[in-house]
């Protein structure tokens, strides 16, 4: 089995990643940064978050799990603590595959020929850079609303627990292939008026995003900050494409949900 370790960077995080790798490769492990298929997160969930854009053109080939060095996350749930008994486990016994789904991200430009596609993990944002956000919501070709405000979020079901959760979003099962679409500040009076409540599109829906004022905005794929001039629109829905992780153990979704937001 080959394997790669994507470490936060800290000095606790890289003596992690340097104990696991001189552990599987004493199991005789082939240390591949190129085409592992494992993937091994050191740091947090943003960690892991970046180690899945740097191996997102091999979703189906490569398999994450993450060993968390902060606080308990919902995509790292080993300890440092627990990395002898993970590296054994990696080394020695068959892994169970949980899939989760992704969001597809299309930019299209202007220029009709020109587009860009992304997958998302967490979210994708649209932020205004200056004054108000206007975009209209077009939901199965139809025109839903038109949004005025600081910006929108589209998230995945495992990504409703991150800065969707802030925008007082819907936490969704990982089970459920759906997106879900949470306004920011959105302005509501006599004249403007949206809907002012997030929105979960199954995954036979597209969620197109239209430009309407001339306000330049700031696009966020997870952790990649992308800006881009001459959006004609941003089309979002369930990717067919989906992330892979390694299971070694019992990891529930609800019990993740209290521990991070009700347990002490």
């Amino acid at each position: 089995m080959r394997f790669a370790i994507q470490s936060k960077g800290d000095e606790t995080s890289n003596q992690i990643q340097e104990q696991i790798k001189r552990y599987l490769t004493g199991f005789e492990l082939v240390y591949d940064e190129e085409e592992p298929d494992i993937v091994i997160s050191v740091g947090g969930d943003g960690t892991l978050l970046y180690a899945f854009q740097r191996y997102v053109h091999r979703l189906d080939e490569t398999a994450f799990v993450g060993v968390h060095t902060g606080h308990l996350g919902f995509y790292a749930d080993w300890t440092p603590e627990e990395v002898e008994k993970l590296v054994i486990h990696i080394a020695k016994t068959p892994f169970h595959i949980v899939d989760y789904p992704l969001l597809e991200v299309t930019v299209r430009f202007n220029d009709d020929k020109k587009e860009k596609r992304y997958l998302a993990l967490n979210e994708c944002t649209v932020k205004s850079m200056e004054g108000s956000l206007v975009m209209d919501v077009v939901i199965k070709g139809e025109t839903f609303e038109t949004f005025r405000g600081d910006g929108l979020c589209i998230s995945t079901p495992s990504g409703s627990t991150a800065y969707n959760k802030a925008l007082s979003g819907a936490i969704i099962h990982p089970s459920l292939p759906s997106i879900q679409l949470a306004e920011m500040a959105s302005i509501n009076n006599r004249v403007f008026r949206t809907v002012g409540s997030p929105l979960i599109l199954p995954q036979h829906h597209t969620c197109m995003l239209r430009p309407v004022n001339d306000v330049n905005f700031d696009v966020t794929i997870d952790h990649l900050f992308l800006v881009h001039k001459d959006v004609k629109s941003i089309q979002c829905r369930v990717a067919h494409e989906k992330v892979r992780f390694a299971r070694f153990r019992p990891f529930p979704f609800w019990k993740r949900v209290k521990e991070s937001f009700i347990s002490d």
